[in-house]
């Protein structure tokens, strides 16, 4: 896919995915790209980019109010200790993505984050420790907007070597992308 401009309907030039949705073109100009830190927002983040793979992403925006009551508000501990009863009700629940293994992944990946925090460890910091130092670069119109990077396939590879799952390099890119480790705004974005 290659980076391109959209005037919106309120005359603001915005990245070309956003379109005329206004529930996108809020995401787009308040949170994609802004620096995301905390335990559990980011474990929210990494979840919902997990759960977005072969969706598309305002299939997830749309669902969120919903994911955050299903799962806890994301609360890492909370998830963790999810068992069979939650995973039939996740499983039973139209306002969430009702993919069993997706479901298994979420509450695996809890699992794993809640063990590195009692190992004293930070999912945040391990995350942004991937954040490449250059993060403003922006994107030309009609250049190439990459699908995976180097940084993201280390962090992918690393999280993978923790025991998450559904964080593939592709999809931590993605997660870069929204978290603001990169900034892909596309130059001429009102954003960018």
């Amino acid at each position: 896919m290659y980076g391109s401009l959209h005037t919106g309907t309120d005359g603001l030039l915005r990245c070309w995915w956003c379109g005329d949705d206004d529930l996108y073109q809020r995401y787009h100009d308040t949170e994609w790209g802004v620096a995301l830190h905390g335990e559990n927002r980011v474990f929210e983040k990494i979840t919902l980019e997990g759960m977005q793979a072969g969706l598309s992403w305002i299939t997830i925006l749309r669902k969120r109010e919903s994911f955050r009551e299903a799962y806890a508000n994301f609360d890492i501990v909370t998830v963790a200790g999810f068992g069979d009863s939650d995973v039939a009700r996740l499983m039973g629940n139209p306002g969430v993505i009702r993919n069993g293994a997706k479901i298994h992944a979420a509450i695996s990946n809890a699992r794993v984050a809640h063990e590195l925090l009692e190992r004293g460890g930070s999912l945040d910091n391990l995350v942004w420790s991937f954040a490449p130092e250059e993060t403003n670069r922006g994107l030309a119109p009609d250049a190439p907007v990459p699908a995976q990077t180097a940084a993201s396939k280390a962090m992918s590879q690393a999280l993978k070597k923790l025991g998450f799952r559904f964080v593939g390099p592709t999809t931590m890119y993605a997660f870069m992308q929204s978290s603001g480790m990169v900034n892909d705004h596309v130059h001429g974005c009102h954003r960018a």
